[in-house]
């Protein structure tokens, strides 16, 4: 019996490892060669996935499978989509096929995942939005071990392009740019999302980091509140 333990989070060089060793079976399968999984998942465990069992591979490929139908692309045969894929795990999943350019970025798509929502945003921000965006009136939670809400990359992209590097609640410029040379400033949702607040430019503004707080932790918060929607005429209440 297997007695390795597959109950720790997967790094990501180990769901990198699964998604390549998928790839493989895959390009095979393509081209009418035959292969073993069990022997392509024992070669994945001598590698990257040494701390996990088989039955732990097998399942990640079905992770991976489920990833492919929802996005319409043919599984490897036998490997049944799994059910109630973490929506971490996909985002994770799809980020690796982005990279293997098996899939298109798609830098325009909501998403829950903060780390892909903000290179979507930083990659829109770099080329003017002609149309104000739509954005989300009503986000979605998504839980994982704390919850987070899908949310619309050009929403951000276009309140930093209006605040044109200058904060929205202070006047003041960015405190830095980014390596890209992008200033950086958040984006704070007005009535927050967790008060069932929209995902929308009426919703957003972009501040400095001490704006961001003030608006979160400051005795003064509910004041400082109502000046951004003395200030910001796209704002409007929820």
């Amino acid at each position: 019996m297997d007695t390795k333990k597959s109950n720790i989070g997967w790094s990501d060089e180990e769901l990198g490892a699964s998604v390549d060793g998928y790839l493989k079976m895959l390009k095979l399968e393509k081209a009418k060669q035959s292969f073993n999984k069990t022997a392509e998942h024992e070669l994945l465990r001598e590698g990257a996935l040494s701390a996990r069992s088989l039955a732990s591979v097998d399942y990640r490929m079905r992770n991976i499978s489920a990833v492919f139908e929802a996005l319409n692309h043919r599984p490897i045969a036998g490997y049944t989509a799994a059910n109630n894929v973490g929506s971490v795990i996909i985002s994770r999943i799809r980020r690796i096929l982005e990279q293997r350019g098996i899939i298109e970025y798609q830098d325009n798509a909501p998403t829950s995942d903060e780390a892909l929502l903000e290179l979507r945003a930083t990659r829109l921000q770099s080329e003017p939005i002609k149309t104000k965006p739509e954005g989300i009136t009503a986000p979605q939670p998504v839980s994982t071990t704390s919850t987070s809400y899908v949310r619309d990359p050009e929403v951000r992209a276009w309140v930093r392009q209006q605040a044109a590097g200058v904060c929205e609640g202070c006047g003041v410029l960015a405190p830095f740019n980014l390596d890209n040379g992008q200033p950086f400033l958040e984006v704070h949702h007005v009535k927050h999302l967790a008060r069932k607040g929209s995902d929308r430019i009426t919703n957003a503004v972009a501040l400095c980091p001490n704006c961001h707080q003030r608006c979160h932790r400051s005795s003064d918060r509910d004041a400082f509140t109502e000046s951004l929607y003395a200030k910001i005429g796209r704002l409007a209440r929820e």
